[in-house]
């Protein structure tokens, strides 16, 4: 049966990242992509323009919905709006026999919080707790844990502080750094440094979305946590450098780019 993958998040309109993003990565990847929609975003390529967070007897309903029927052999979070449902997805998990990829977002890729500031606890002490990867940007980390991350030399500290709350893996994405993009995948023991070259694209709208997706997508097909992270950054920098113009803002990355290559 081909593997199947639940992201757990909120919905793009504009379509360049969130549950969209992550459905695309999922169908480009060959693997069965079904969700669960914690918000509604008024969303395009300058901004968001509204959110409005679904009840957590909806998040909950449609999570069994989709895991007591089809199954899933992996989980993807992305945007969770509160505490109230960070808590409710964090337990959900937790009863669900397959790997978790959490992309801890706080903002948007324009600035907009997606997250509330009381939710910040509950990620750390719940979901955090529950995840197999943790796949935080620096300003993400640097709202988790407190550390700042202005060079590669930080990336190590940055992971640790991260794995203090209970992921089996951090992946700490270097991408805001200067030079090429260099992430760090770690477990406390094993270092994965994830290279690619920076590529001068500024339609870069959905990178986290997709690289967690991607990560949950060869998770779900029995790939082991550091070969996963290493196909996913190398299909997430494909999507970089085919990112497009769509909109007056910033575009989207291109998550068909293979079937144009």
């Amino acid at each position: 049966m081909i593997p199947r993958v639940l992201t757990v998040a909120g919905s793009d309109s504009g379509g360049g990242a969130g549950v969209q993003a992550d459905l695309k990565t999922m169908l480009a990847l060959g693997v069965h992509g079904m969700s669960v929609i914690t918000a509604v975003t008024a969303q395009n390529s300058v901004g968001v323009q509204g959110t409005w967070e679904l009840p957590a007897r909806a998040v909950r309903a449609q999570y069994r919905s989709v895991v007591d029927d089809i199954g899933v052999q992996a989980v993807k979070t992305g945007m969770l709006a509160s505490a109230e449902l960070v808590g409710t997805v964090a337990e959900l998990i937790s009863t669900t026999d397959a790997p978790a990829v959490v992309d801890p977002v706080g903002v948007s890729k324009h600035g907009d919080p997606l997250l509330a500031a009381s939710a910040l606890e509950s990620l750390r002490t719940r979901l955090l707790p529950v995840a197999t990867v943790a796949t935080p940007n620096l300003d993400e980390v640097a709202q988790l844990t407190g550390v700042r991350v202005e060079s590669q030399d930080d990336l190590r500290r940055a992971a640790a502080a991260v794995l203090e709350y209970g992921p089996r893996w951090a992946l700490v994405k270097g991408g805001h750094l200067a030079g090429d993009a260099v992430d760090l995948l770690t477990d406390g023991f094993e270092e994965h440094w994830l290279r690619a070259p920076r590529h001068d694209n500024r339609h870069t709208h959905g990178t986290g979305c997709t690289l967690a997706s991607a990560i949950a997508s060869e998770l779900a097909k029995g790939l082991s946590v550091p070969e996963a992270a290493a196909r996913a950054k190398e299909y997430v920098t494909g999507a970089i450098a085919a990112g497009f113009a769509l909109g007056a803002g910033i575009g989207p990355v291109d998550h068909g780019w293979r079937l144009r290559a």
